[in-house]
């Protein structure tokens, strides 16, 4: 089977869409998929073989990412008759979307989509200036026509399968999340990391690693720490990301006066000091409610962080049971008590550790690329069968 993947985000922009399509491609072939992928030219790229970079322009209001030029795409139809593919599978909703359904149409092929992004809870923290009720609306009606106009959806997790089926989403969706490579979150240099970045090793570091945005609730994060650091002076919360919330999480730190105890790290590679910082860490503290899966929640998990979470959208797939982690609520009170509760309790703390590798163990990144790959095969056998019924037009 060969299926063409259409993204307006890739490497090197770090981000969960990002980090799903690489772990996708690198393990569908030994499912017997060839994954090619169309995704935009970015500065300092990196290449990879099946990979096409489209011209793309800078957004001013929006400088990590870009915007791919729809008619180069379309320009490329003539050669993508050439490999045969069997399907397109449509990974973001802006240009590529409408990209993918054109190349749908034109190499007579199914398309699937993934829903990666919760944007009922993403878009009014861009449109401030709409209220929240009207923005969520806008997202929900946006979301509903763009995957009834697929063959079929990925949803990252059941919460998010449910809200697309609470939209009027009509198409199949299967529940497929993103797995882990196992091997690569296995180890890291700990103490390199705090020598490197000032950090005493006596300090308890509870660690955010993800994009520095407003959705992802960091807020929260920076006032449990204010709570934490009156019961344990040598607390630090440590940052990695970068982002558009930035300035205002530096200016919230300044105003809660925690400049002692909290360190913004910056971006970090995921094959190097990703991982040591995982292992510099004690915990694993993550504040956001709106996560269609939460990967680096098994990635810390990997890593044998016990983890302080929010047990809300999709992260609920990973948290319910309890295996690794303290469940908290969106209060920081209650928030800062559960970080409290591990780091003044070391057997606690160790058991849940253990618990949090065992957990992760089952969601290995080629057990859920057989899933994925099963899922092309059901839209193909349906194609085949003459039961794919047409998308709703656009």
């Amino acid at each position: 089977m060969r299926v063409l993947m259409v993204s307006d985000v890739y490497f090197p922009r770090v981000n969960g869409v990002s980090t799903s399509i690489q772990t996708f491609r690198r393990e569908l072939p030994a499912c017997g998929v060839t994954v090619d992928l169309i995704a935009p030219a970015y500065p300092n790229e990196l290449e990879e073989p099946g990979l096409t970079r489209i011209a793309s322009r800078y957004l001013p209001f929006d400088p990590e990412d870009r915007l791919m030029h729809r008619r180069a795409i379309r320009r490329m139809v003539p050669d993508l008759r050439a490999p045969n593919y069997d399907l397109v599978h449509i990974q973001t909703p802006f240009v590529a979307h409408y990209a993918g359904l054109d190349l749908g149409r034109c190499l007579d092929v199914p398309v699937v989509t993934t829903y990666h992004t919760f944007f009922e809870e993403y878009l009014h923290h861009y449109a401030k200036i709409l209220p929240a009720s009207l923005t969520r609306a806008i997202a929900r009606r946006f979301s509903r026509g763009q995957c009834n106009e697929t063959h079929g959806v990925i949803a990252p997790s059941i919460a998010m399968r449910d809200a697309l089926r609470n939209y009027g989403v009509t198409v199949p969706i299967e529940v497929i999340p993103t797995g882990i490579p196992l091997a690569q979150f296995s180890s890291g240099n700990g103490a390199q990391f705090r020598a490197q970045h000032g950090i005493a090793a006596d300090r308890e570091v509870a660690l955010f690693v993800g994009r520095v945005a407003h959705e992802k609730n960091i807020d929260l994060l920076l006032h449990a720490t204010a709570r934490i650091a009156r019961q344990r002076p040598n607390f630090t919360l440590a940052i990695a990301g970068e982002g558009p919330a930035l300035s205002h999480l530096q200016s919230l730190a300044h105003k809660l006066n925690l400049q002692d105890h909290v360190r913004f790290i910056g971006y970090l590679d995921r094959a190097g000091a990703l991982l040591d910082c995982y292992s510099a860490a004690d915990i694993f503290a993550f504040g956001s409610t709106t996560e269609t899966q939460g990967l680096v929640l098994l990635e810390a998990m990997a890593m044998g962080l016990p983890v302080v979470a929010i047990p809300a959208m999709g992260a609920r797939d990973i948290l319910a049971p309890g295996e690794g982690c303290l469940c908290a609520t969106n209060d920081p009170d209650d928030f800062a008590a559960k970080v409290v509760q591990l780091l003044s309790d070391p057997a606690l703390q160790q058991q849940k550790a253990e618990e949090a590798k065992r957990h992760a163990q089952s969601w290995s990144a080629p057990a859920t690329a057989e899933r994925l790959a099963g899922f092309y095969r059901s839209v193909l056998k349906a194609q085949a069968e003459g039961a794919l019924r047409a998308p709703a037009a656009a």
